[in-house]
């Protein structure tokens, strides 16, 4: 696998190292984790759902976290009391750390486990500030928008 240096990156760009280490962060990371299985699904333009098939699992031996841009599920398996010999162990039931970096403004809103499947809903929430909004063009210069801003208030 073919690696990169990022750091030039630090010296030249300002305020993007976030961004830098995320890649870094990337690139060291495997490229697909395959345990446990998930689905990240968009629900509406500003929901978003994540559901992980967690068979084994109870829902005291999962932890979920969540930390400004950060989600991060733990799940610890606790040690049967039986001690049992298995000829065919299909069901993975490991232990596991799974980490989603969440854009700016996303948060959970819920989760839910049911029938082994683990569901965390997402919400992204601009503030109204930071929302686009609509300029109205009115007249030819500042004054007459501003009068007529103030005509349909009046009205």
């Amino acid at each position: 696998m073919r690696t990169f240096d990022l750091t030039p990156l630090y010296r030249s760009a300002i305020g993007f190292d976030r961004l830098a280490q995320m890649l870094n962060d990337a690139q060291r990371a495997d490229s697909s984790p395959s345990y446990p299985p998930y689905n990240i699904e968009l629900v509406s333009d500003d929901q978003y759902r994540i559901v992980m098939a967690l068979a084994g699992f109870n829902r005291d031996e999962i932890d979920i976290t969540f930390e400004r841009d950060s989600l991060h599920v733990v799940g610890r398996k606790q040690k049967d009391a039986t001690e049992r010999t298995y000829l065919h162990r299909g069901i993975a039931a490991r232990d596991f750390e799974q980490r989603f970096q969440l854009a700016t403004h996303v948060k959970v809103t819920g989760a839910s486990f049911d029938n082994g499947m683990l569901t965390i809903e997402l919400v992204r929430e601009v503030p109204e500030a930071l929302k686009p909004r609509k300029i109205v063009i009115d007249g030819q210069n500042g004054s007459e928008n501003v009068t007529a801003l103030e005509q349909r208030q009046a009205a």
